[in-house]
This record gives C-alpha cells, structure tokens and sequence, in this order.
C-alpha cells in the first residue's frame, strides 16, 4: 500500500503522480529498429542511432568520393588528348570504356557486399583501393612532367618512359573504378539502411535522403570542375590528382568516426537471396509443361489472394509446384520467393528503357568538353576558364533545383497525390528523359552555329584557332542535363532501391549505376561506328580531330532521336508496372 505525505502532495502534485503509479520500464525490444543492430551485434536503439546524425558522415564520404572521381573524369578527354596525344575519337571511347567499366562493377561489389562482408567492410575496403589508384594516378603524371622536361632523353628513351607512363596511368585509372565498384553501391545503400521505412516519419526523411545525397554529391562535382580543372590544365596534372587522393584519406577518416552511430542490417540464416531466385527461375523452367490449371489449385491451396501483381510474370508462378519426379526435401520455392523473382523481372523493361538517357548523360564529360575547347573562354583579359569547368553549371542547376523540388514541389504534388514523393519514382524518371531530350535539341543547335561561325570567319582548316562565339553559349545544354539529372537520375536511384528485395539493396543500385555504365559503352559503339562509317581518316568523320570539320551536331540529333525512342518504350511499360506493395515511398 502508497503512503503519502499530503505537504509533499500540496507542494507538488507532480510528485504524486510519479510515486502514486508504479514504474515499469518499458522493455528495450519497443526502442529498438528490427533487422538491425549496432557495431557490436547487439539491438540498436532508434533514438540513438541511425537517421540523420549517422547519414551525414555517410553524405560526407560520398561527397568526398565524387570530389575524387569528378577530378579524374570531368577532364579526362584533355589529358587522354593532350599529354597522351590521342585522337579526338580514341580518347573519347576510352573515357567511354573507363566510364562504362566504373558503373559496370558497382554490380560485382554489391554482390561482394551483400553475400559476403557486408556494406560497411566494404566501403571501407574499397576507399584502400581507390586511396592506392589516386596516389598511383598522380605518380603517372609526375612521370609526364618529368619526360617532357628532359631534352637529353634519346628518341628511344622517350618513347620508353612514355610507355610506361601510359601503362601506369591506365593501370591506375582502372583500380579507381575497382575502388569506386565497391564504394558506389554501398555507401548509398548503407545510408538509406539508417532511415526505418516502417516508421512513418523516418520514411520521409528517406525519401528526403536520396535528393540530399544527390544535392550533395553534385556540390562536390561543382567545386571540382571549378578548382581541379583549372590546377590540371594551368598548374600540375600531378597536383591535380594528387589533392583528390588528400581529400579520400580525410574522408575515409571521417566516416570510421561514426562507426558506433550506424545501424547496420541483420543478416537472416535463411539462403542468399541471390540462390533463392535463381532457384525459382530453374524450377519454374523446370515445370515449363505444368499445366494453368495445376498452378490455380496450388495458389487456392496456399491461400494466395488476388492481386494485380500476381498476374503479372505468372510463369514463375510454376515454382510454387515441384519438379515432376523429384522428392528432394525444399525444391519446392515458397509463395515470398517467387514474389521476389517477380520484382527483379518486372524491373527489367525500366532498365532496358532508361538505356537511351544513360547515352546522353555520356556526353557532358566528352563532347561538350571538345566543344567549349573551340570557343571564346576569356572572362576577363589575361584569364580563360578551362572548358570542364562548364560542368560546374550541371552542378550548380542540380543544387538550386534540389531545395525547390524537396521543399516545394513535393509538398505541393503531395496535397494533390497523397503520395508521400509527391509522384510516382516512374513519373519522376520520365519526366527526366524529356529534360534530356531538349538538351540534346540544344546542344545541336548550337554546334551547328557554332560550325557556321567557323566557316564565316574562315577558320574551317585552322583546327587551333578560336572560334568568336562565347562559351556560355554552351550554359543552356548543361543546365537542361543537371535538369534532367533531378528528375532521372535521382529517381532511378530511388526505384532500383526501393523495388528489389530488401536483402540485395546494394544490387539493386548497382542495377541502377549499370546503366549508366552500359550507356556509356553504347556511346563508345556508337563512336566507334560513326567515326569508321563517315570517314574514319580524322578528316571528314563527325568526330573529326579539327572539331571545325567535324559533325557533332549530326551526333546530338542521332542521340535526341534514340532518346525519344527510349523515352516511348519507357512510358509504355511504366504504365503497366505495378509497384511492389511493401513500397511506402
């Protein structure tokens, strides 16, 4: 039985209150975020852990990373073109090739990361390698600049030493895309797993989180084009790949700081989810003879209910049933397993239709770089930006345009939707294509005033000479590409997170940089072709040594046409996809 003080009770009646009611300590289990635990194992507390405390380092090594990358690829054509020697079209298909492998084998280190170590051994892994890569890149360079110095070199000599650099630089140039396959995939991934999408308010702030990211990363490539090209092209490439290698060390640091405040995903005893669907598509194959009428009793016998999305893909459906002959214990694949080899392959049309926006997204890098090196880049007497500090304004339209997307269109399109994105991830991606679309209608048109203003000041033959024409008339094309950039890219990074089973979310944005990669390897072959079927001589090609003889505008238009193909065949299977019913964002 209570007894109480009634003058504590009249000076207090708080008091009362807590002495009057028993305590219960409310059990940890209703604190903690299922499916993942801390750095020690053990249960993790929401309140403690993850969110955006946790997310920022995560931004930070991130942001870091694209500082990095950017510092090699934004001027990458200059140096292939300039200190290497190579030809307009050889450069540009190896920065292709460079760039398809980097987005490739994000693919390959979500697989290492998500059946193996686990994302944030990973990360960590991978930022050693990618460390080793810069500091080697950097040391090619020194050799450049230490080969050319040397007028007492025999021809022989020379020709050695040049070699080895180039061996040096690609080796070098190759381990930071085995580096950046590690990072890319997990570092995203591992930062969204500290947002619960159970949770009604950490759900937003995850959908919040992947326009973040994006506004960050951009920011890191806009100070990079801005302060590393103009070092590379005025000062030191050696220095200019020596700071991202600096600036790597700094940021692997950083992120081993938040070791403690991370949640990280459990791992089930259940099978890798990578044999759980490749099991379902082998008997599914298997029980290719299995009559409708089979399968409709098994699903009544499982209790499966209707649903749009069991329709779809129902072939699988087969699975559920087992191999005619066979009594081994488990070949039958459960109704959750088969379900999950629907999501792969419903997202394999959006993969394939998003190929003709990776093409374009190629182009900033390359092209649109050869162009501004033809024109008038003077800011002021005495001073010229270097023609990749133009992708700064990608960059700089993605920054400002980010802030106004998550804070003011979304609210808005929510109160009209009632989705809390605002739109759907596939109205998103699409939305981006006709962005895309334009900038290339832009970018030809002009190139091709730019190729008049050539020949009317007599500069066709004279490959050196600049062109009278501003560089800023290059601003509009790659404002319309950071653009399309919000739209698409964010969105597919949203959606090949959001649709693949929870399990294999590090594949599934690998799945998303892939292709990216893929496109760039169809612009490579799309290069290389051109390049060979009108002229392949570097004097009447579209791709041209001497841009001013050249055709890219016959290129942008080619691409505007194969992106509005694409962007026909995306709508036409976005309209029929179901999305998956565990998605809340």
């Amino acid at each position: 039985m209570w007894t109480i003080d009634c003058r504590v009770l009249l000076v207090n009646p708080v008091w009362f209150v807590e002495m009057a009611i028993p305590t219960v300590d409310t059990p940890p289990l209703l604190h903690t975020v299922d499916g993942a635990v801390d750095f020690k194992g053990r249960p993790v507390l929401r309140y403690d852990s993850g969110r955006w405390r946790s997310a920022s380092f995560i931004i930070g090594v991130e942001v870091a990373e694209r500082f990095a990358y950017y510092g090699i690829s934004c001027n990458l054509i200059t140096y292939l073109t300039g200190p290497l020697g190579q030809s307009t079209a050889t450069a540009a298909e190896n920065v292709n090739a460079w760039s398809g492998t980097s987005q490739l084998l994000p693919l390959l280190g979500a697989v290492v990361a998500d059946s193996f170590l686990g994302r944030y051994r990973t990360i960590v892994l991978a930022s050693l390698i990618y460390i080793l890569g810069l500091g080697l890149l950097s040391v090619s360079a020194m050799l450049s600049s230490t080969s050319t110095s040397d007028y007492v070199r025999t021809k022989t000599t020379l020709e050695s030493s040049h070699e080895l650099q180039t061996i040096l630089f690609f080796f070098s140039l190759y381990l930071v895309a085995i580096g950046q396959g590690g990072h890319k995939p997990c570092v995203q991934a591992f930062g969204a797993d500290q947002f619960d999408g159970q949770d009604p308010e950490e759900c937003k702030s995850k959908s919040s989180f992947f326009n973040w990211w994006y506004f960050g990363v951009c920011g890191a490539a806009s100070v990079t084009v801005l302060v590393l090209s103009y070092i590379q092209d005025n000062l030191s490439w050696s220095l200019g790949f020596g700071i991202p290698c600096i600036v790597m060390v700094v940021a692997l640091g950083i992120f081993l700081l938040g070791t403690r405040t991370y949640r990280y995903s459990v791992k089930g005893h259940e099978k890798s989810p990578f044999l759980r669907i490749g099991r379902v598509f082998v008997n599914a194959v298997r029980n290719w003879r299995t009559s409708p009428l089979a399968i409709a009793i098994e699903e009544e016998a499982l209790g499966i209910l209707p649903h749009r999305s069991s329709g779809e893909c129902r072939f699988l459906n087969k699975a559920l049933l087992s191999p005619h002959g066979s009594n081994e214990e488990g070949e039958v694949c459960t109704y959750s397993e088969v379900e999950e080899a629907k999501a792969i392959l419903r997202i394999a049309p959006i993969w394939v239709t998003s190929l003709g926006y990776a093409i374009v997204f190629a182009q900033i890098s390359t092209f649109f770089t050869k162009q501004g090196a033809t024109m008038d880049r003077t800011i002021f007497p005495g001073f010229e930006i270097p023609a990749a500090s133009l992708q700064c304004f990608v960059g700089l339209s993605i920054i400002i345009l980010i802030p106004i997307y998550d804070r003011i269109f979304v609210p808005i399109a929510r109160a009209f939707t009632g989705k809390p994105a605002g739109i759907t991830m596939l109205q998103r991606i699409g939305t981006g294509m006709i962005f895309s679309i334009i900038c290339m209608v832009v970018a030809a048109l002009v190139e091709k005033k730019r190729l008049k203003t050539a020949q009317e000041y007599g500069q066709v033959n004279m490959p050196d000479a600049t062109a009278p024409m501003s560089v800023w008339w290059l601003v509009p094309q790659y404002v319309l590409s950071g653009t399309a950039d919000v739209f698409t890219i964010v969105g597919l990074q949203e959606f090949f997170y959001d649709q693949v089973p929870m399990e294999i979310r590090s594949v599934g944005l690998g799945l998303y940089l892939s292709i990216l990669g893929v496109g760039s390897f169809l612009s490579s072959f799309l290069v290389s072709v051109i390049d060979e079927a009108t002229g392949g001589d570097g004097q009447d090609s579209w791709f041209a040594d001497n841009l001013n003889r050249a055709h890219l505008d016959y290129f942008y238009w080619l691409l505007a046409g194969i992106d509005g193909a694409a962007l026909a065949a995306f709508l036409y299977f976005a309209r029929s996809y179901i999305y998956n019913r565990r998605t809340t964002i």
